[in-house]
């Protein structure tokens, strides 16, 4: 079996594997569609090793075989792929933490012990069964597949929640940063502002229900001084960690959540004049994914306007190149194995 892996700086290439299979503790997973996220993207332009079993991580699936210790799921169930629930045992759980499960982390890394070969962009992977999580009935293939990153933004939100009365920026209209909005807006926001430099992504922020989309230039000349009150930076790139600074008030919020690359200049003095509260989030927890799909099948997240297209397998080099060149070409592109 081959599966796409980014091999070195700008290379992808089909790598051949075993077929895999449902050895002690795991279930082997049909992949049906498989999302291109910017971790890919960043991979792909780094020059640093890029770890193959996250290679493709947004992915649905239909179990095609478990592992006869494997109680939760069952061969023909259709499933998303996260996280395991918190372990019980590793030091954190048991000081309590059981959000920052080691063994959970572990597995959202791509490092825990049944950690696969490869990626989701395969025909099939081999996983650990404690990551899936039954897929909910309502949602399509291509929703499901759509659910990892979804599941990012509401894991953010759930960090810092919106109060009614509040202004709520969203810096950065990408995947997450149009999901982070939705979620946001679920969550009860006064009033959702997207900050995007892109005319198409703007245009597309007011389609999920942003309740305005303007330009960086325009959030600094509105909110410079005034200050909005909590700041999602999703933009994943490091001038703009201080700019969501900037535009918060005096004891306002920024919650972090795109992943830049490389280090960050700040300014200390604005952050320590504000007393602002600054918050990171990093991927999710086992029970986020449930959450997710409930306000996805009930319309609150609508994820159908981000997906712009279906590849096959064999497109996936050529597309990844050129997502990797022009970011904004596209929100979510998905790859179908049976293409």
């Amino acid at each position: 079996m081959k599966a796409a892996l980014i091999t070195g700086q700008r290379t992808m290439e089909f790598v051949e594997f075993p077929e895999p299979a449902a050895t002690a503790g795991k279930a082997v997973v049909k992949v049906d569609s498989c999302g291109i996220c910017g971790t890919d993207l960043h991979g792909f332009l780094s020059k640093d090793p890029y770890n193959p079993a996250i290679c493709g991580h947004e992915f649905s699936g239909t179990v095609s075989a478990v592992a006869s210790d494997v109680r939760h799921v069952k061969e023909g169930d259709r499933v998303v792929c996260g996280v395991s629930a918190a372990c019980g045992r590793c030091p954190d759980c048991v000081a309590g933490r059981t959000s920052y499960c080691s063994y959970a982390f572990l597995n959202a890394l791509g490092r825990d012990p049944l950690a696969p070969p490869h990626g989701a962009f395969a025909p099939a992977i081999a996983v650990d069964a404690l990551r899936l999580i039954k897929t909910n009935p309502s949602l399509s293939t291509n929703q499901a597949s759509i659910v990892e990153p979804a599941t990012v933004a509401y894991h953010a939100v759930m960090r810092t929640l919106p109060r009614p009365d509040e202004v709520v920026l969203v810096q950065g209209c990408g995947p997450i940063g149009l999901l982070t909005l939705q979620v946001a807006q679920a969550a009860g926001a006064g009033r959702v502002v997207a900050i995007e430099p892109n005319e198409l992504r703007r245009t597309k922020a007011l389609e999920v229900g942003a309740d305005e989309a303007i330009t960086p230039e325009a959030a600094r000349e509105r909110f410079g001084s005034k200050g909005a009150d909590l700041v999602f930076e999703c933009a994943g790139v490091p001038p703009t960690i201080q700019v969501a600074v900037d535009l918060v008030r005096r004891g306002g919020r920024v919650n972090l959540v795109g992943l830049a690359s490389g280090a960050a200049t700040i300014s200390p003095q604005s952050w320590l004049v504000k007393e602002v509260t600054f918050v990171a989030s990093l991927a999710y927890n086992h029970h986020d994914f449930i959450e997710t799909m409930n306000l996805m099948a009930d319309g609150r997240i609508a994820v159908d306007p981000l997906h712009d297209k279906t590849v096959g397998l064999s497109d996936l080099p050529e597309t990844i190149a050129r997502l990797a060149d022009d970011p904004s070409s596209a929100i979510k592109v998905l790859v179908d194995p049976a293409r």
